[in-house]
């Protein structure tokens, strides 16, 4: 099985090092400069792992690893030149699974992203936003501990816009992707599953909804 690792360095030596490293080890590499561009890629992407810097151009690799850690399931690797015991315990506290400081030994690196892939595969791979958990493994979804009881449709609606936070898909996108379906002008089951999962959101106390936006598409937003 092939891997994905997201890795976010802006020192463009480092970079490509880690990333022909990785490569050489059968690894699909996504790379990411900054704190936007990370954004960007795990917008369209979920990656088996993150190997994450702290000291970005953009922004602090500790809250982007909360921020990333409030939305998803996926192991974080800190690899900082900041590698005094507070920089360490910080990062391990804001949701890091492991630090490695600068200058390291990329072997060590590897072994330890392998570790994680280990332990990751052995637990469920759960999504989480506000106050869902979206198991993706089983296709349930709970509000803190209740189940929402979502219909595969359902289910698979609200993993796209959650996937996509915050970015309109348009009607076509999801039509296409869900039933698999040109879907020409009837859109009908679509309007119908979004309308059956905003009333379960609703009932279950997420403050979230799915919203349309000029007609052109559907945006979670919280209600």
């Amino acid at each position: 099985m092939s891997y994905t690792v997201l890795l976010v360095e802006d020192n463009p030596h480092i970079m490509e090092i880690n990333k022909e490293a990785f490569a050489m080890e059968d690894y699909n590499c996504l790379c990411a400069g900054t704190v936007k561009e990370c954004r960007e890629i795990l917008a369209e992407h979920e990656p088996d792992i993150i190997v994450l810097d702290i000291m970005l151009p953009d922004g602090d690799g500790v809250e982007l690893c909360k921020e990333i850690k409030s939305r998803f399931n996926i192991p974080i690797i800190f690899l900082s030149a900041l590698g005094e015991n507070e920089d360490v315990i910080n990062g391990l506290r804001s949701g890091g699974d492991d630090y490695l400081s600068k200058p390291y030994d990329i072997r060590i690196l590897l072994a330890r992203v392998e570790a994680r892939l280990r332990a990751a595969a052995a637990t469920k791979r759960v999504l989480k936003y506000g106050r869902l958990k979206i198991d993706t493994g089983s296709e349930l979804c709970y509000c803190d501990d209740a189940e929402l009881g979502l219909t595969r449709k359902e289910f698979m609606v609200l993993l796209m816009l959650v996937k996509k936070t915050g970015q309109l898909i348009s009607k076509d996108e999801l039509y296409k992707t869900i039933w698999g379906a040109d879907p020409g002008s009837d859109l009908n089951a679509l309007y119908t599953t979004v309308s059956r999962l905003n009333k379960k959101l609703e009932k279950s106390g997420a403050g979230l909804m799915a919203t349309t936006s000029h007609k052109e598409g559907y945006v979670l937003e919280r209600s």
